[in-house]
């Protein structure tokens, strides 16, 4: 939260903001995303606008930038100094990027995947300050990747995207963002998809770039411990319209509409899990891997193990968390489980088949036995299926289901996970990223699989709906009684659903045992550095945490 005081006059004022999309050529009714928002955002400060998908938090700012389709009528006004940014008239060629700018959600998706990232930067500068010289250019670019904080500038100019990690293109937008000084930084979810160390270094860049350029910043964002973390004033939208406004310690600890409440309450928090595992250790594991080592070769032709002799078990019934940092190993563990990584030593056995040695009939089975949800449910389906194709091809394609009983299938599996039986004929882009989920998680217990893996399936998703997919996932597990390998950056979630966790750093599990023993009470270094990391909903506790960390580290 900003020391200084803000100016009376606000840098960006908006008032009476409304969006509503033409649907079909006008055939069907219109769709109101935003509906009379009204704010007042000042230099230097952090204003969070948070809400569950479809709320308008994101069209409203997109708005402000100038960025949506044909279909959209956009009403009322958004004052940047001399310009209103809603005036259809208005030019925004010279204001995008160079008073207003925006951080995307996807940096890797939002960089050009062919253009060095100094092309990159060199051309924001070329288009917006057209007397800076070449040189200039190339020093303004190295400053800019010092400003965020990226180690060896003058080098990364030379990298492309690919070559980043996601912390490091995230950085890297937030440079080409402030490349022209702007006013105003639109921030849309730029923390949803990185690990817990990752977003805290993201967020200090955002806290110290606010205190030494007075930028001020629009956050977009369902993650209600960044709100805690960055945020000095709090904008609730529900159904497009804003249902309260305050400043954030006031929200958390007073909020005043039921709708407010009912956000903060499905904010999953350490330690509040109260749960037994059932599971019986011993039975035959699930999934045993021993001494697992795999090996890749990078481009300079050396050998990079990503994993290092791990070793853990997973039984019915149980669920184990895998948690570390991008490039930690986990999802590549995941990987080996289904058998898509090759393994340079050790052994991985699921449901008692022993993955790389076994006949191709025994590998089919095993596959079968499998289950996976992914990250990106509207990824992973193919968009020209329905829902119902898409849950019912492991049917037809493994056991053989036809007509009329592939159809009841569909529609049980489809009412296990709370989704009406008769949604088996709508397409993914009709559902929204919860109700995509719980396809996806149809899909994976379509065969009563022995074996569910969960790469981050609640990451993307708002914090009220992720709360519904998390008891959903609990309530399919105690049904279907399968293991379960739940890989998961989110602190919080592990402590919500595992029974056990194993942590990873540099592909060796550093720490495992019990979710409670864990992560109320880690032993290993590295553990307790991950929940440091991890942001509490709760900006009085947030702000004591940083200042203890920032002292620690001076």
């Amino acid at each position: 939260m900003t020391d200084s005081t803000a100016p009376a006059a606000p840098v960006l004022t908006v008032r009476d903001l409304s969006v509503t999309f033409r649907v079909d050529g006008g055939r069907s009714p219109d769709v109101h995303a935003v509906r009379g928002l009204s704010y007042d955002l000042h230099r230097g400060e952090v204003l969070a606008i948070v809400g569950e998908s479809g709320s308008g938090k994101s069209v409203s700012s997109m708005a402000l930038m100038g960025l949506l389709p044909r279909t959209a009528t956009i009403a009322g006004s958004a004052r940047l100094g001399d310009i209103d940014l809603l005036d259809p008239h208005a030019d925004l060629e010279p204001v995008r990027g160079a008073r207003i700018a925006m951080i995307f959600q996807d940096p890797v998706g939002a960089l050009d995947p062919v253009f060095t990232i100094g092309y990159q930067l060199d051309e924001m500068l070329r288009r917006h300050v057209p007397g800076m010289g070449r040189a200039a250019r190339r020093a303004r670019a190295v400053e800019l990747l010092q400003m965020v904080e990226l180690p060896d500038p003058e080098q990364r100019l030379r990298f492309y995207p690919h070559q980043l990690s996601g912390g490091q293109c995230q950085r890297v937008m937030i440079a080409m963002a402030l490349a022209c000084d702007p006013e105003v930084l639109v921030a849309d979810e730029p923390t949803t998809a990185l690990d817990v160390t990752v977003q805290q270094e993201v967020l200090d860049v955002l806290r110290r770039l606010r205190a030494r350029t007075s930028a001020a910043i629009v956050l977009i964002t369902h993650d209600m411990g960044v709100v805690a973390d960055l945020a000095d004033r709090v904008v609730v939208m529900r159904h497009g319209e804003a249902v309260e406004q305050a400043p954030v310690e006031d929200l958390f600890v007073r909020p005043t509409a039921a709708y407010t409440r009912q956000l903060l309450d499905a904010v999953p928090r350490i330690g509040t899990a109260d749960r037994v595992s059932d599971a019986d250790q011993r039975e035959r594991p699930v999934l045993a891997v021993q001494d697992l080592v795999v090996e890749y070769r990078n481009q300079r032709g050396r050998h990079v193990r990503a994993i290092d002799g791990v070793t853990l078990h997973v039984q019915p019934g149980e669920m184990l968390a895998l948690v570390g940092e991008s490039g930690s190993g986990k999802s590549t563990l995941g990987r080996c489980a289904l058998g898509l990584a090759p393994l340079t030593s050790g052994t991985v056995e699921v449901v008692g088949v022993r993955l790389g040695e076994s006949s191709r009939a025994a590998l089919r089975r095993a596959r079968t036995s499998i289950g996976v949800v992914f990250q990106n449910p509207g990824g992973s389906m193919n968009p020209r299926y329905t829902i119902g194709q898409s849950v019912g091809e492991p049917l037809r394609v493994h056991a053989g289901l036809r007509g009329a009983a592939l159809e009841r299938r569909v529609g049980a599996l489809l009412e296990s996970v709370e989704l009406p039986a008769s949604w088996a004929s709508r397409y993914p882009h009709e559902l929204s990223g919860g109700q995509r989920q719980r396809v996806s998680i149809a899909r994976a217990i379509a065969l009563e699989p022995a074996l569910l893996i969960a790469d981050e399936p609640t990451s993307a998703l708002d914090v009220s709906v992720q709360a519904t997919v998390l008891e959903l996932f609990r309530e399919v597990q105690q049904r279907f009684r399968f293991a379960c390998l739940f890989i998961s950056h989110d602190l919080a979630v592990v402590d919500e659903l595992a029974d056990r966790v194993a942590v990873m750093h540099r592909g060796k599990v550093v720490e495992a045992g019990d979710r409670r023993s864990v992560l109320q009470a880690p032993e290993h270094e590295y553990t307790r550095r991950l929940l440091a990391a991890a942001p509490v909903p709760d900006p009085v506790e947030q702000s004591a945490r940083r200042r203890r960390r920032l002292a620690g580290a001076a």
